[in-house]
């Protein structure tokens, strides 16, 4: 598989070394945690080089998961892949129903309020436990003096559309705040 054209999708990250046999521990940024589990292979970014990883077994432990890796037999070659990420290509991604979005998509879109001012585009995305906030930057200070706004993603209040093609989310938002 050739990683240079193709997009790679962090998922989570490789922790410490869990006993002696090469097994560690598993941190998953996956929205259902075991969700991790369901993508084959992981890609491991080290040195400037992509390296795949086939997951041979793994369990829940604790409140967290751990995995056993192929190649990899005792702690001292576990070691190697302590604090990595793992990332997988984006094909992997299950399709979603129409109207839903991965975060990823909405990175770099336009943002406008419905009164046609516009805003600029999102940076990027906090999940802030009660609503997820778009992070939208301006393309230069605006008449507002605003380089960036956070703005609350709660759709039908706040986002009004969601425009995939055209690359343009429509907020009802005051451009002075």
């Amino acid at each position: 598989m050739s990683q240079e054209n193709t997009s790679i999708i962090v998922v989570g990250k490789l922790g410490a070394p869990y006993g002696i046999k090469g097994w560690l521990k598993v941190h998953s940024f996956t929205d259902d945690p075991e969700g991790i589990f369901d993508f084959s292979p992981w890609l491991i970014g080290q040195q400037g080089k992509w390296q795949t990883l086939e997951v041979v077994d793994w369990r829940r432990h604790n409140k967290g998961f751990i995995a056993k890796v192929a190649q990899v037999n005792d702690r001292d070659q576990a070691m190697a892949f302590t604090n990595v990420e793992i990332s997988v290509d984006a094909a992997q991604l299950p399709e979603l129903p129409q109207g839903e979005f991965y975060w990823r998509d909405l990175i770099g879109m336009s943002v406008v309020t419905d009164k046609g001012y516009d805003l600029g585009t999102v940076d990027d995305l906090m999940e802030t436990g009660s609503n997820d906030v778009l992070v939208v930057k301006a393309n230069k200070k605006d008449a507002f003096g605003q380089a960036e706004r956070l703005i609350p993603f709660l759709t039908d209040s706040v986002i009004k559309e969601v425009k995939h093609e055209a690359r343009e989310i429509t907020v009802d938002w005051d451009p002075g705040f």
